[in-house]
């Protein structure tokens, strides 16, 4: 399943069909589902039988407590209507201005002054962009010394997600995340005065004045809850995605020329946000990538009460498993679904319209990913200044060797050559 679920599930799928169930240890069972309607049965959730909290808790818990994703009902609603704050248009106008002139930084220095052309390991490359990122538009600091420590924290608190032992036993990947976890929060206590006291623009400042139309706030736990695991999220899940649309473009140059020659014609060396629509050919080639490796590839539910699917009864207190990776190679749905064809969402096809959940890498109803714009936004300010600045290429025959879960990455850091163009 690790190594390639995509095939796994459809191996399944053609002895068991859609729905099928999986013993699990201590008496646990987990039940797969299928298709755009198990993700839109469990996904919009209309009559409260999938508990999103019961699903995420027994993984991330330890480590992201307090996660939006692992919250229902009220709690949810109440804790993202004042979330919403942070994400209205304005701020994110704000916030693509401040990434500008740090992406210009970053990417400038993956090649020595001197240097015309070199390889270089992509993946960890965009991890540590985006965290500098991050932690300029989310904390509205620079990590400086910083940032190795942040980002072993991170790392470590993900990996805990999937630890087999869920106990913090020292040594072992639980305690790490939890340690991690450690660093993660005595930061951002230390940053929460000052954050309190000023309005500086950045998400941390938000966060602390975002006040709800009803007078609700949030408190000082809630913030630095909220901050760790957006920060994780806004910067792991789009060095997922930068990746993948990195690799597709080496292996497709036509399409990377295309993009560039779309670049070229904005006009500017930054992009602004009324330049983000003008873009669109750039909208299809990352929806592609995030179509062929959605950085979170399956999502899990605790089926809280009976129900049934396809005439098969879930019973309350079951795990169920629905997966958007194999939704997003479903032949039904998709031409050609293992080809890189970003045209595929232009006007003229829409592919993704063939149904509600044919497309779904920020997930679907009450739980949609609430930083979806933001990472849009994101992915095309650095791939805007990456295709001005660079053209890119990978070995003859090279293939990328993917590690799926919990988020989507290359197992070996992707190598790329990059060539200046200016």
């Amino acid at each position: 399943m690790r190594k390639d679920l995509v095939g796994y599930l459809m191996g399944l799928e053609k002895i068991h069909g859609q729905v099928w169930k999986t013993p699990m240890g201590l008496g646990g069972t987990i039940i797969s589902m299928l298709g755009p309607d198990a993700l839109e049965l469990v996904l919009k959730n209309r009559d409260g039988a999938f508990s999103s909290a019961r699903g995420w808790r027994p993984f991330i818990g330890k480590v992201f407590p307090g996660a939006i994703m692992a919250m229902d009902g009220d709690e949810h609603r109440y804790q993202r209507r004042i979330m919403q704050v942070a994400f209205r248009k304005s701020a994110l106008r704000t916030y693509l201005e401040q990434m500008g002139p740090a992406i210009d930084v970053g990417i400038t220095a993956w090649l020595e002054p001197t240097e015309r052309s070199g390889t270089r390991p992509m993946y960890p490359l965009l991890k540590q962009l985006t965290l500098d990122l991050a932690a300029s538009v989310f904390m509205g600091v620079e990590l400086g010394r910083d940032a190795k420590d942040l980002n072993r924290a991170f790392v470590a608190t993900v990996a805990a997600s999937l630890s087999l032992i869920r106990v913090p036993i020292p040594g072992l990947t639980m305690w790490r995340g939890v340690r991690g976890r450690e660093v993660l929060v005595k930061r951002f206590r230390s940053l929460l005065p000052e954050k309190r006291a000023t309005h500086s623009g950045d998400f941390f400042s938000e966060f602390c004045h975002a006040q709800s139309e009803q007078g609700e706030r949030f408190t000082d736990q809630e913030i630095i809850d909220h901050m760790i695991f957006l920060m994780m999220a806004a910067h792991d899940t789009t060095s997922s995605t930068l990746t993948t649309l990195i690799y597709l473009l080496a292996r497709h140059p036509e399409w990377q020329e295309r993009l560039r020659a779309g670049a070229q014609a904005v006009g500017k060396t930054q992009l602004e946000h009324e330049d983000l629509d003008r873009l669109e050919e750039l909208s299809w080639a990352m929806r592609e990538a995030l179509r062929l490796t959605p950085p979170l590839t399956s999502m899990p539910r605790m089926c809280v009460k009976d129900t049934e699917f396809l005439g098969y009864r879930i019973p309350a207190g079951t795990m169920v498993g629905v997966y958007p990776m194999h939704v997003h190679y479903m032949p039904s749905l998709w031409s050609n679904p293992q080809s890189f064809d970003p045209e595929r969402f232009s006007p003229a096809r829409q592919e993704d319209k063939r149904h509600a959940f044919a497309w779904v890498p920020f997930g679907g109803g009450a739980h949609v990913c609430i930083g979806q714009h933001f990472a849009t936004l994101q992915v095309k300010a650095i791939m805007h200044q990456l295709l001005l600045r660079y053209r890119w290429s990978i070995a003859p025959g090279y293939t990328m060797p993917y590690q799926l879960v919990p988020i989507a990455k290359p197992r070996d850091g992707l190598p790329v050559t990059l060539q200046r163009l200016s």
